[in-house]
């Protein structure tokens, strides 16, 4: 198991107890270095969002190619991308910094947030951002660890605050639950819901992710209790990416009253990744 060490030990002297939870302070985000972000336009009213499970780079072809992966992120024109299964110097992907290059194709700011070691590098998640970035914070999540008879990955989330088209603070959260044991979904949608609904953060905030859970499953019931839904239930399925079955990517928002959802769309590209990407645009109505 020495290839998926989870970072706790690597970290340990940077955590910080919050609600319950360890919390990674933004040092770590600020680590992976990336273009600046470009000035928001001030003059447009709409938020383009775009949620993108890649594979650690991988295409349905076999093939490591993040210059395709940029291509399809570039086509959606997003102000907002979260990335899930990201390499940054992992064996297995050529030991490029997926993220870094993703980044320079694009002209998109970029922060990671790994969740574990991986043959010799990192894998986590990860944003990618037009917006001025104000602040980056990572969140470990609950997991069970592998055993002989399972395997499970470390999980995590990665949130930046930036500076939204109005010009005034927006969240924004990357996370991707565990994919084989419903114990780790409940108990991931929980600890989203304890660090991110708290009725006195009047922060508008957008959570997009692989979540592993489909619409009618405890894990999704959990979150939106407390979110919006801007894919509605019957959209398109996301994974796998060639004839898609199940829908487990998502991108919810709160506080309602804060967005206004134009169209929610999950982009045809079945090569780049195993997964489709998700498309959301959103305005933020005056108030």
């Amino acid at each position: 198991m020495k290839n998926r060490q989870p970072l706790s030990g690597w970290i340990s002297n940077r955590l910080v107890r919050k609600t319950g939870l360890v919390i990674l302070t933004a040092t770590l985000g600020l680590l992976f270095l990336s273009p600046p972000a470009m000035a928001a336009d001030t003059g447009r009213k709409t938020l383009r969002v775009l949620c993108y499970n890649i594979h650690y780079g991988q295409g349905m072809d076999g093939k490591y190619d993040v210059a395709r992966l940029a291509a399809v992120i570039s086509e959606a024109k997003p102000d907002l991308v979260a990335l899930q299964e990201v390499d940054v110097g992992v064996k297995r992907s050529g030991r490029v910094h997926q993220l870094q290059r993703l980044g320079e194709l694009t002209g998109m700011a970029v922060r990671f947030g790994p969740t574990q070691h991986y043959e010799g590098g990192l894998f986590g998640n990860a944003v990618m951002t037009r917006l001025p970035i104000l602040n980056v914070v990572i969140h470990p999540l609950p997991y069970t660890e592998a055993t002989m008879q399972k395997v499970t990955y470390p999980r995590g989330a990665i949130t930046v605050i930036v500076r939204g088209l109005d010009q005034k603070p927006l969240r924004f959260i990357s996370t991707h639950f565990q994919h084989n044991i419903e114990e780790d979904r409940v108990a991931e949608a929980d600890a989203i819901n304890s660090l991110f609904t708290n009725d006195t953060d009047k922060i508008p905030t957008i959570l997009a992710g692989d979540m592993n859970s489909l619409p009618d499953s405890e894990p999704m019931k959990i979150l939106l209790r407390r979110w919006t839904n801007a894919i509605d239930e019957s959209a398109t399925p996301t994974a796998p990416s060639r004839n898609p079955r199940s829908r487990i990517d998502y991108i919810l928002y709160r506080p309602s009253s804060r967005f206004r959802l134009q169209k929610a769309v999950v982009i045809e590209e079945a090569m780049a990744s195993d997964h489709r990407p998700v498309l959301a645009v959103l305005e933020l109505p005056s108030q």
